[in-house]
């Protein structure tokens, strides 16, 4: 019993955050945690890949999708799921990628090299911002919004891996938090976006 104690102190933090990789929470109106969010999702800003501001506010009327995105992890093979999705849906939806580098260093490039590494493994045309931090101190504003209560009105999740997902609606509200397992075709999403 000590042994296999020791054992389970052991395991590697990245083994423990699989975990809850399938993790689906959904903001439901009868949720008594609910408050009112102190704003929207379209009153943020973030730096492009490119270097250039860009106001949430650009994507009302859309459904948007934020990815925490690494270029040498086990999941990043969804940039193509997330491409595909983005092509077929972009009358309806946006997803935005915003590099990481939290987790194990599996996104080390600069800019440019996340921005060709995207472009020619994976054809990603949807928009992608400048590398951030998810969590900690130096937490984005974007992510802070996503994962604070008291900003976005009930979500406190924060990405425990890459390819953690949210959902904002049209009117820039905080409808879903989705692990880094869920992709566009995975039941749970499928079921969200009905």
């Amino acid at each position: 019993m000590i042994i296999f104690k020791l054992c389970l102190w052991s395991l590697p933090i990245w083994i423990m955050s699989c975990f809850n990789s399938g993790k689906v929470i959904t903001n439901h109106t009868d949720n008594m945690h609910n408050v009112q969010p102190a704003t929207t999702f379209h009153t943020l800003k973030a730096i492009d890949i490119n270097g250039n501001e860009v106001p949430m506010s650009e994507y009302k009327g859309k459904k948007i999708i934020v990815l925490n995105t690494a270029s040498k992890c086990g999941y990043t093979p969804q940039y193509a799921d997330w491409q595909a999705f983005y092509e077929k849906n972009s009358e309806s939806f946006v997803v935005l990628g915003f590099p990481c580098n939290q987790f194990l260093g599996q996104e080390p490039g600069s800019s440019e090299e996340i921005a060709t590494f995207c472009s020619a493994n994976y054809g990603v045309t949807f928009p992608m911002f400048e590398k951030v931090n998810v969590k900690g101190k130096n937490q984005s504003p974007v992510y802070q919004w996503l994962s604070s209560p008291e900003q976005n009105g009930w979500c406190d999740e924060v990405p425990g891996w890459n390819f953690c997902k949210y959902m904002i609606n049209e009117q820039g509200e905080l409808t879903h938090f989705f692990g880094s397992k869920v992709k566009p075709d995975s039941e749970e999403f499928l079921k969200a976006i009905q």
